[in-house]
């Protein structure tokens, strides 16, 4: 009989968390840690990751990772004495429209959200496929589906990072290697802080989606969880949605029905 209880008990895995200093990240690697996983928590600023160690509930350790840097990326996951687990998170927006990105804003974001992503992606895909097996988790975003004015370049390396989840999960299935992404709706973090200081925008985000409201950081741990657990075993090459009913509800405008 399958012990179920079992399912989310990750007591015997290794995790890697990018982006672990804050927002999602910090809230996975205190969820990955909960359920008995060994936490990695990297972060470009290694302070805050040492802060997000301290307060895991299990064993851990924090370091510096740059995720633009394909060599210090490579090093971080091969120095590891094994990798079950990785959880990548960070990403950056400039809200402009298409026609007024410079290139250099252009480059900036696609270096790290979709250029950086492939590092982690690649790196840690050749560490399990030799091992066997693992779990990667690639944050995307409801940008990966849906935009709006502004969000062009944050939303096409959301979805390019999106094909390489999928493609990376067709490659090394054979290996018993799965990949998936999760696409948060509007979650409170460091990347939309700006948007709290206009209460008309953020009202407008919150009534968007069906829960009228905006998630919270540990909202997006059940589902990095589930990912990265044996329930999610034949779970691989999708895309989880946590938007609280964004992509769902059609317009902001409720009819007299």
């Amino acid at each position: 009989m399958t012990p179920y209880r079992s399912l989310f008990d990750l007591s015997d895995r290794r995790a890697l968390v990018i982006g672990a200093g804050s927002g999602i990240g910090a809230a996975v690697a205190q969820g990955l840690s909960a359920f008995g996983a060994f936490v990695t928590c990297a972060d470009l600023d290694l302070g805050a990751a040492e802060r997000v160690r301290v307060g895991l509930e299990g064993p851990g350790e924090a370091t510096r990772l740059d995720l633009t840097d394909s060599a210090q990326v490579a090093a971080v996951i091969g120095a590891l004495p094994k990798l079950d687990i990785l959880i990548c998170t960070p990403a950056i927006n400039v809200r402009k429209r298409l026609l007024e990105l410079s290139e250099a804003e252009f480059e900036r974001v696609v270096n790290l959200n979709l250029k950086g992503s492939f590092f982690a992606l690649q790196a840690a895909g050749r560490r399990m496929a030799e091992a066997g097996g693992g779990s990667i988790v690639l944050f995307s975003s409801i940008r990966a589906q849906v935009v709006e004015p502004g969000q062009g370049v944050y939303a096409a390396t959301k979805a390019g990072a999106l094909q390489l989840v999928r493609a990376l999960a067709a490659e090394l299935g054979p290996y018993g290697v799965r990949a998936n992404a999760i696409a948060p709706g509007v979650v409170e973090t460091p990347l939309t802080a700006p948007i709290k200081a206009h209460p008309e925008w953020y009202r407008a985000y919150a009534d968007k989606g069906a829960l009228g409201r905006w998630a919270t950081p540990d909202e997006m741990v059940g589902a990095a969880v589930f990912l990265a657990s044996r329930a999610a075993s034949y779970v691989t090459g999708t895309l989880l949605v946590v938007d609280g009913g964004w992509t769902a509800v059609d317009g902001r405008f409720t009819p007299p029905l």
